[in-house]
């Protein structure tokens, strides 16, 4: 019995050390640079580093209508030739100066990001060619030609997978008149022309809808230069029409025939957005449910049990609109209906209920414990500050993530997943099923 005691007193101890230790965020200043951007910026000399991003609303929710692709080729391409720089030159020089110039395009955020050593003769040559890729891209026409191409050879491709053609039928089905339900296509791809590159940046690629994040070895006066010197030659500010909230969808359930082995089953539905007071319970949550390895209620059921799939999982992916909550896993094409049996009894069974005292105490647990690896290098603070800035985060949420978890009750969640996942909207797709 002292044993046992003594035991509890000791883990108690550590979820209180960790929980101390999660608490302890980077410190985050913010300001309006000149040029209209956003700046956010963590100063920290523990390495001669500096990590930029640059974040435009400017994501694949905003392609216009029959030109689905725009936005991630415009993204793809600002880099592939400047004024007074090809694609080649450009590659040169960083390499010459040790630094990594990046980027991406996700349904919200189009970003632009370089990491560079601090010192002053890497740092200012590596920055002026981030400024020049994003106030002077010229998109020439014989790398647009080529990258169309390439895009859409690889776009025919993945379509033959029964993964992708899964995720695109599911994302449809979630946002059947939405922006978010919109993909790329051989074809929407293939209409696509330079001055539509042109266009979509000058629209959407404006200090105004820029977000500046910062990390590194730079001081407060260094920082703002910086933000400044890279957005003071972006393109004159313009209106765009703002991604509006999607409807819910009706119930529905899609099965795709396909040659493949194994069947893909997806289940979900528009669910939370970023900065939604709900996230936290639903968060923790997921845990239980499907987000917690292999102590989730969905692994336990479906594969353990009943070896049904190797792998099943769920989790919130909050956007700028409401984004999705999803199920997934992949099983033999003979047990696709077994599996998906199972794993919506197991969704049915958690929201009439609530977690049992050892699953939350679990839940917050991991969350909790792993938070500090989210944070323990430059790139992940990074990541983590620029979603903060580009979505209007409170600047003290990595200080209070672990309070956050913390206080989560299992009313809280079984009221949070009422909210959000609702029966009525729940969308299935299954590929390959028999």
């Amino acid at each position: 019995m002292k044993a046992a005691k003594l035991l509890c007193a000791l883990c108690a101890l550590s979820f209180l050390l960790a929980t101390q230790l999660a608490a302890a965020g980077p410190k985050i200043d913010n300001w309006l640079a000149p040029s209209g951007a956003r700046v956010f910026f963590v100063e920290t000399h523990a390495l001669p580093i500096v990590d930029v991003q640059v974040d435009f609303a400017a994501g694949t929710a905003y392609d216009p209508p029959g030109k689905s692709g725009l936005a991630a080729m415009t993204q793809g391409l600002i880099d592939m030739g400047v004024e007074g720089l090809d694609e080649t030159q450009i590659s040169n020089r960083l390499a010459d100066l040790g630094a990594l110039l990046a980027g991406g395009a996700d349904m919200d955020r189009g970003s632009v990001s370089l990491r560079t050593l601090s010192a002053t003769d890497k740092r200012v040559p590596a920055l002026d060619v981030l400024r020049a890729v994003l106030a002077s891209p010229q998109f020439p026409a014989d790398v647009f030609e080529r990258e169309k191409a390439r895009t859409v050879a690889s776009l025919k491709e993945a379509l033959t997978h029964p993964d992708v053609i899964a995720s695109k039928a599911f994302w449809a089905a979630m946002y059947p008149a939405h922006p978010y339900g919109r993909e790329a296509t051989p074809e929407s791809v293939n209409g696509l022309t330079r001055d539509d590159l042109l266009d979509f940046y000058r629209h959407h690629y404006t200090a105004q809808r820029a977000v500046v994040t910062l990390v590194g070895d730079l001081t407060r006066a260094q920082a703002e230069a910086i933000a400044q010197e890279i957005t003071a030659g972006l393109p004159a500010g313009t209106s765009v029409v703002p991604v509006q909230a999607p409807q819910l969808p009706a119930a529905s359930e899609r099965r795709i025939a396909h040659p493949a082995a194994q069947a893909h089953v997806l289940i979900g539905l528009p669910a939370v957005k970023r900065g939604d007071p709900d996230f936290f319970p639903l968060l923790v949550g997921n845990y239980t449910l499907g987000g917690g390895g292999f102590v989730s209620r969905l692994m336990k059921e479906v594969r353990e049990k009943r070896g049904l799939a190797y792998s099943v999982y769920s989790y919130f992916m909050p956007l700028g609109q409401i984004g999705p909550f999803q199920i997934g896993l992949q099983t033999k094409k003979a047990q696709a209906n077994d599996a998906l049996k199972v794993a919506r009894e197991v969704l049915t069974g958690f929201l009439a209920g609530e977690p049992s005292e050892a699953e939350l105490q679990a839940a917050k647990q991991n969350l909790i414990g792993s938070f500090p690896l989210r944070i323990d290098s430059n790139r992940k603070i990074l990541d983590n500050v620029s979603v903060i800035g580009f979505y209007g985060l409170p600047l003290d949420y990595l200080d209070r993530y672990a309070e956050n978890v913390e206080k989560v009750t299992a009313a809280q969640i079984k009221a949070a997943f009422a909210r959000h996942v609702k029966p009525e909207n729940i969308v299935t797709v299954v590929v390959a099923g028999e």
